[in-house]
């Protein structure tokens, strides 16, 4: 019998999922309307229990259809989940249901309004929502448990308050919440990548071992996990066999790099690990520094990370989906003989993802550079699944 049964809303290329999994879990189905994303999911997702078959990808938009939204699949998905967990509820009675629900991250961070286009706005402000649109289903299926996972800055109060109305809403639905933020390298994830977390469990069936006060309003969220040991860059890729910018490895799928011009090949050639990019004012070459840094250095600012290799001693920046690119943040690797960013393998590394994890299509970069971006860390959703189940009084 599996801990708990789930489902995993938004789920991506199948970071929570694997997760869940991971703790024991039997996953249902997985939710999101990325089809590119599906095949991904469903070939490393088979469950050890029961049919051992992968969840299902019901490729459904969460929202109902309305005049003004005809695209809302709402009805068509209710009815899919409702006869899949019915389903699991008879193959595995009386075990708890747990919903993932990890909202795409993107309508929280703080790309200016003004950079987006009237469409892309409007999607941005739709997608604000989703986490009220699975409350639906919330409330249809009464879930033991509920996990949710999304950027730091989410209860900040320019965007909206959906982190504390998401909140008072599962309050309102007989759930004691808890809500922390998280660095996941606190959990032997090898990454500083900052993260909320909120967690809700049945009020009626909450241990006291896991509530912050004696009325049974605030359930704890840990701040680590004190099994996981910290896990550095050099530890989590350095078994992998190096590569040259734009090479693919013959046999380890993922393996591949970004090209690179001659002028960012000088770059970060003399680049250091973990040093500034100020190296690039004065090389063997000559200043190799962008006129566009230099313009913002003049006023006291500047982007220090971007044309920088990681420290082979510490956990990596944030994995984002530009994760390929030495342009977009510290992605160079710290070996000073390869001459390259991160690999696509390296950065799934770096997410705790196994070599074996298959992004497809494994042809191509950009595709899953996003996926790999922006997944949950299956090792976070790991601990927190495993921490709600043993929060049941027993």
């Amino acid at each position: 019998m599996p801990k708990f049964i789930a489902v995993d809303f938004f789920c991506g290329a199948g970071g929570t999922t694997r997760g869940l999994i991971d703790a024991g879990g039997y996953v249902v189905a997985g939710i999101d309307k990325e089809l590119r994303c599906k095949r991904t999911y469903v070939e490393n997702n088979s469950n050890e229990y029961g049919d051992r078959e992968p969840p299902l990808f019901l490729a459904r938009d969460v929202f109902p259809r309305t005049d003004a939204y005809p695209a809302g699949e709402q009805t068509e998905l209710a009815a899919e989940l409702a006869q899949g967990i019915e389903a699991a509820r008879r193959r595995f009675p009386g075990v708890p249901l747990l919903f993932a629900i990890c909202a795409p991250c993107q309508p929280f961070t703080t790309l200016s309004r003004n950079a987006m286009s009237d469409r892309r706005l409007e999607k941005r402000d739709r997608d604000s929502n989703l986490l009220c649109a699975a409350l639906a289903f919330v409330a249809e299926h009464d879930p033991e448990f509920v996990l949710s996972e999304n950027v730091a800055g989410i209860s900040d109060p320019r965007f909206g308050g959906i982190w504390a109305e998401f909140r008072r809403d599962l309050g309102k639905l007989g759930f004691v919440t808890g809500s922390r933020t998280v660095c996941v390298s606190r959990f032997g994830v090898p990454q500083f990548r900052k993260r909320s977390i909120l967690l809700a469990s049945k009020r009626d069936l909450t241990a006291a071992s896991h509530l912050a006060d004696l009325l049974r309003g605030e359930l704890l969220v840990p701040e680590g996990d004190p099994d996981a040991p910290a896990v550095d860059v050099q530890s989590a890729i350095g078994h992998l066999p190096p590569l040259g910018a734009g090479e693919t490895h013959a046999t380890i799928p993922n393996h591949r790099t970004r090209s690179l011009s001659e002028l960012n090949l000088k770059r970060i050639g003399v680049a250091k690990p973990g040093e500034t990019n100020r190296y690039m004012v004065d090389t063997v070459h000559g200043d190799l520094s962008l006129a566009c840094h230099q313009r913002i250095r003049a006023k006291g600012g500047g982007f220090n990370d971007v044309y920088g290799r990681m420290r082979p001693d510490s956990p990596s920046p944030t994995i984002t989906t530009r994760c390929h690119s030495i342009s977009n943040g510290r992605f160079g690797h710290y070996d000073v003989k390869q001459l390259r960013g991160i690999s696509l393998r390296e950065a799934a590394a770096l997410q705790s993802f196994g070599d074996d994890y298959v992004f497809h299509p494994t042809n191509m970069i950009e595709p899953v550079a996003r996926m790999i971006g922006n997944a949950v860390p299956p090792r976070l959703a790991r601990f927190f699944a495993d921490y709600l189940v043993g929060s049941l009084a027993r």
